[in-house]
C-alpha cells in the first residue's frame, strides 16, 4: 500500500527530508518518538480508559457533572411528590367544604379590594364612613338605650 502512495505521488520524495542515517546498518541508533507528558499521566490514562468502555457501552459522554445531575433528580421528585399530596389533599375534601374554601377566599379578597378603596380615598370620606358607622345603631341597641332601668 505504501509502495502504492509513492506511486502515485512522486514529487513528494523532493519535497520530504530523508534522514541521515541508513535502514541497513544496525551500528547505528535510531531515534525514539518523544512522549506526550499528558498521555503517559496515569489520570489520562485512566479517563481514556473509561471513555473508551464508555463508549464500547454506548453510552454518551454526560454533559452535567454527577452532583447536579442528583440534585436535579432530587428535585424533580420533591415536586412531584408535592403535587401528588395536593391532589390527594384536593380529593379528600368534601364538595361541602370545597364550597365553603371557595366562599371564603371570595370574601377575603372583597375585603382586600376594600381595604384599597379605602386606603385610596380622600380623608373626608374615611371620616364620613367613621361617622356613619357611629351614629347608625341597630334596632336593638336603641331600644335598649329608650328603656329605664
Amino acid at each position: 500500500m505504501y509502495s502504492e502512495i509513492q506511486r502515485e505521488r512522486p514529487d513528494l520524495e523532493s519535497i520530504m527530508a530523508h534522514p541521515d542515517y541508513i535502514d541497513g546498518n544496525p551500528d547505528l541508533i535510531k531515534p525514539k518518538k518523544l512522549l506526550n507528558p499528558v498521555r503517559a499521566s496515569k489520570s489520562h490514562q485512566e479517563l481514556h480508559r473509561e471513555l473508551l468502555m464508555n463508549h464500547k457501552r454506548g453510552l454518551g459522554v454526560e454533559s452535567k457533572p454527577e452532583l447536579q445531575r442528583v440534585l436535579e433528580h432530587r428535585r424533580r421528585n420533591q415536586l412531584i411528590r408535592q403535587r401528588k399530596e395536593e391532589e390527594e389533599a384536593k380529593k379528600l375534601k368534601s364538595p361541602f367544604e370545597q364550597e365553603l374554601l371557595k366562599r371564603q377566599q371570595r370574601l377575603d379578597q372583597l375585603e382586600r379590594e376594600q381595604e384599597k378603596q379605602e386606603e385610596n380615598a380622600p380623608e373626608f370620606v374615611k371620616v364620613k364612613e367613621k361617622l356613619r358607622r357611629t351614629s347608625t345603631l341597630s334596632e336593638a341597641e336603641k331600644v335598649a338605650l329608650l328603656r329605664p332601668k
